[in-house]
């Protein structure tokens, strides 16, 4: 604990805030290209193995994107667009990537929340 006297020698230090989107350059979105594709297993009470990517992002940051959604066909070396928001059951995956972008195709017979997963609308007979 400073003394009255060091206090008003020195002051306090300000707190400094950590930077939670370092890698986008605070940008809403981010393109990179997958090195590689592995999946991992979530944290201690859920334990069905989560698609996460690899992406290395045109600012040449390495960061790993979670793949939202049932399936996907994308290999390594693709394209893909990468937005912000963690997996809250993945330790260090902080960003995802955007289906039916680039390389990643949407979930095709998707009814429900088809905007976040790149389904587009059923035909009406």
């Amino acid at each position: 604990m400073p003394t009255l006297n060091q206090l008003i020698r020195h002051g306090r230090e300000e707190k400094r805030r950590m930077d939670r989107t370092r890698a986008s350059d605070q940008c809403p979105q981010k393109q990179g290209l997958r090195p590689r594709v592995p999946t991992r297993t979530p944290r201690k009470p859920n334990s069905a193995p989560r698609k996460i990517a690899k992406v290395r992002l045109s600012n040449r940051h390495d960061i790993f994107a979670h793949i939202p959604g049932e399936g996907h066909h994308s290999q390594e070396h693709s394209i893909v667009l990468v937005r912000g928001g963690r997996v809250k059951d993945s330790p260090s995956v902080k960003s995802r990537c955007m289906r039916g972008v680039k390389d990643l195709l949407g979930i095709p017979d998707r009814r429900k929340g088809r905007s976040k997963y790149g389904a587009e609308k059923p035909k009406l007979r």
